[in-house]
């Protein structure tokens, strides 16, 4: 079932038990700006939306189907579609429908958006000349809410980008799950990305010269708006940089640590490796001449064991004479 809750400048927070959607707009008509804010839509609210308050079928389609990021005029309303962050999880964006008539701001999502508390309490607190500017003016705060509810998570991602820069470049301590950390910053990052990016293609669209969207009163609100946005859409890239740069630092850590690793194992290879070229043919002279049988020849008379020593000694001067001078041993030259 639908959560429908409904603000105005006027008379502040209206209980449910007050109104209807049938008599919606006759029970609003004398209580100022108003705000309706839809969570979870219907069917009956999609009835609402089409029957009372005449919306394009366009929007509703965008509204009950996939959302995309959109600024659109129709004849009676204008329609907004941008990304907010949704409550339950900084990993999740989830779109937003706005939709501005004359004296009326309705919003539409299918989840909880911490922005929209934000925006709630400052309806309460605006004063009377920023109320006396109109729907736009509470078109500007809805937008910089959800704008100024990314400042302090991106001061977070800021401060664990840091920490991680930190890590990686700590050779006194093992980290664990560095990389881990590392991507899971720039998946937050990106996800991010899509709701900063949509509030500053709104408002570019809102305040394109020639089919400016807003009046003229409001104009200073929403060029500060884009200047904050922009703001946001800076750091989320600085930020989304840095931990890239971070990431291929630490690769090239563990790549560098990788290759002195397979260094040093390559060096006792060929050591052990030029150990069992000596010893083999050695073992194999042993072998010959420990055979309990008649040698052929003088070999007693050369001075038996001396002469077999002699020879084996002869034998390794030349192999390891050999290796030196391939390189595989020393310098070779």
């Amino acid at each position: 079932m639908a959560e429908v809750r409904l603000q105005t400048t006027e008379a502040g927070v209206i209980a449910k038990e007050d109104f209807t959607l049938d008599n919606f707009h006759r029970f609003i008509s004398d209580k100022g700006v108003a705000w309706l804010d839809i969570n979870k839509p219907d069917e009956e609210i999609k009835e609402f939306l089409v029957d009372k308050c005449n919306v394009d079928e366009l929007a509703i389609e965008d509204i009950f189907g996939e959302s995309a990021n959109t600024v659109q005029r129709f004849d009676d309303h204008r329609f907004v579609v941008i990304r907010a962050r949704d409550a339950d999880s900084r990993l999740d964006t989830e779109p937003v429908a706005i939709l501005i008539f004359d004296s009326l701001i309705i919003t539409v999502r299918h989840t909880s958006i911490p922005a929209l508390k934000s925006f709630r309490r400052r309806m309460k607190i605006a004063d009377k000349e920023e109320i006396g500017y109109g729907v736009d003016f509470l078109l500007y705060e809805l937008l910089d809410s959800i704008a100024d509810d990314w400042q302090p998570i991106l001061g977070e991602y800021s401060d664990e980008l840091d920490e991680l820069e930190y890590r990686v470049f700590d050779p006194s301590t093992r980290y664990d799950g560095l990389l881990e950390g590392l991507h899971g910053l720039k998946r937050q990052l990106r996800e991010a990305n899509k709701s900063i990016e949509s509030l500053h293609s709104a408002t570019i669209r809102i305040l394109k010269p020639g089919e400016r969207l807003i009046s003229e009163e409001t104009l200073p609100y929403f060029t500060d708006l884009q200047q904050l946005v922009s703001t946001l859409v800076n750091r989320a890239n600085n930020y989304s940089s840095g931990a890239t740069s971070t990431r291929d630092t630490y690769l090239s850590h563990v790549s560098l640590s990788l290759a002195k690793s397979n260094a040093r194992l390559t060096e006792v290879m060929t050591t052990l490796t030029i150990i069992g070229a000596i010893m083999l043919p050695l073992t194999l002279i042993a072998g010959i001449f420990g055979m309990n049988t008649a040698l052929p020849g003088v070999i007693e008379d050369l001075g038996g064991f001396w002469t077999i020593m002699s020879a084996m000694l002869l034998f390794s001067l030349v192999m390891i004479s050999y290796f030196f001078r391939k390189g595989w041993i020393g310098s070779g030259d």
